[in-house]
């Protein structure tokens, strides 16, 4: 059964997504390819509006709705990002730190551990390739712990030079 792929790329020489592109040609998959460096994406301001006043929007009006929207509606999300400091880079931090619109501000126990409830039935599975020197280690932890907060998995995380293996979890 095909997946609903969607790929957010926030590095601006796109050399990443290219190759990505290249390697997951004839896939029977449905991808969606974002090239996120473009957008104007701001930061979480955590008003809490898209829980309290606007349950499932965001107040801020930026490019982010766009996203928005399209993780509603995909089973998968992969990140590609550069590294600082062996972590995320800023704009790919706030692609995950703005997605609480996705979730209720209702919280459950799963696992012994408090979750969100989740807004949407969808549950989007999440991976990151990177560039650059990250922490392989930490970002794994790092994606695996936001997956849970999704209700979903981790995928897994690859370094650009290992982007024939994330190509085969597609």
């Amino acid at each position: 059964m095909a997946k609903n792929i969607l790929i957010i790329n926030t590095i601006p020489n796109g050399e990443t997504m290219a190759k990505l592109k290249e390697l997951s040609a004839g896939t029977q998959n449905n991808i969606d390819w974002v090239d996120a460096s473009a957008l104007h994406i701001s930061h979480c301001i955590g008003c809490n509006y898209c829980w309290l006043k606007n349950p499932g929007i965001c107040t801020i009006k930026d490019d982010y709705e766009i996203l928005l929207k399209k993780m509603v509606h995909s089973d998968v999300m992969w990140v590609i990002s550069e590294t600082r400091f062996g972590f995320l880079s800023h704009s790919a931090k706030n692609i995950f730190d703005r997605v609480m619109p996705l979730v209720t501000m209702y919280l459950h126990f799963k696992n012994g551990q408090m979750r969100h409830v989740m807004r949407y039935k969808n549950k989007l599975d999440i991976g990151i390739i990177y560039s650059g020197e990250g922490n392989q280690e930490y970002l794994e932890r790092w994606c695996e712990r936001t997956a849970i907060n999704f209700g979903s998995k981790s995928i897994g995380v690859f370094s650009e030079d290992r982007v024939k293996e994330a190509v085969s979890c597609m």
